[in-house]
């Protein structure tokens, strides 16, 4: 038996990165896994290789965050398949542009907004009376060390893990009496948009992993998925409303790496 044998887990943007990354550890631990992904054949073909190598019971459901149905309908297929919703684990993140405060545009901000906020948040919503039924819930969200620490480049995203990072301490306060505890993850891993952010900055490599007191940036399924773990499992019963930097100590002083942004739109 694993530490989270036949729970029922949901990871949004479960296809690469981290969200695959925790997938596959949950699936290693006897959870049965929803990968909840808008890439549909990268979602199915990550759902199918997890279940294949583990054996674990594993679905596919395609889910735009941006969508607040589809945030409804990717826990109702979990609750379809298995009957519940143990863990919800909001990890999704797409687009973005790397470009200075002043050119941020409207359409930028709403939806880094979408994907970074209000998806996790009509999830955390759905997922509160599964949970508060059975007394017992994991709510894991993904933020960013890019707010805490106030990156360049980044606004959008940085609003929206911030304000995920309020949002996930207010619901911790609100639900902390009914078995449902939420915390957040502020990784430093190469997830598919520090490798997107890496691929348009090169020069920014080497000092992404001299920067970091460990000397690396850290690996999805190696260095984070266990600390998920932990905070999907029977262990993490009186820890709620708090932030694990899972960063090699790169939060202790900052970064000290910044993007060269140019002075035109």
């Amino acid at each position: 038996m694993g530490r989270l044998d036949k729970r029922v887990a949901v990871v949004t943007g479960g296809g690469d990165g981290i969200g695959a990354g925790i997938a596959r550890r949950f699936a290693e631990e006897g959870a049965r896994v929803v990968i909840a992904e808008m890439n549909e054949d990268l979602g199915r073909a990550t759902t199918d290789e997890i279940a294949a190598s583990t054996g674990a019971e594993m679905l596919f459901v395609r889910t735009d965050v941006r969508r607040k149905d589809d945030n409804i309908a990717m826990l109702e297929a979990a609750m379809e398949a298995w009957g519940t919703v143990d863990i919800l684990v909001n990890n999704a993140w797409g687009g973005g542009k790397l470009s200075r405060v002043e050119f941020k545009t409207d359409e930028l901000i709403d939806h880094g907004l979408s994907v970074g906020f209000r998806g996790p948040l009509w999830a955390m919503q759905a997922a509160h009376p599964i949970m508060k039924a059975q007394k017992y819930g994991r709510i894991i969200n993904i933020c960013s060390l890019n707010g805490v620490n106030a990156h360049m480049g980044t606004l959008e995203y940085n609003s929206a893990k911030e304000a995920l990072r309020a949002a996930t301490r207010t619901a911790a306060r609100e639900w902390a009496n009914t078995g449902i505890v939420l915390n957040v993850i502020c990784p430093a891993a190469k997830s598919a948009a520090f490798k997107a952010v890496m691929a348009s900055h090169p020069e920014l490599v080497a000092a992404a992993d001299a920067s970091n007191p460990m000397g690396y940036i850290g690996d999805p399924y190696e260095d984070i998925a266990p600390i998920a773990l932990f905070l999907a499992s029977e262990d993490c019963k009186y820890l709620t409303g708090n932030t694990l930097f899972a960063d090699g100590g790169s939060h202790i002083n900052g970064s000290s790496w910044a993007p060269e942004l140019s002075d035109e739109p």
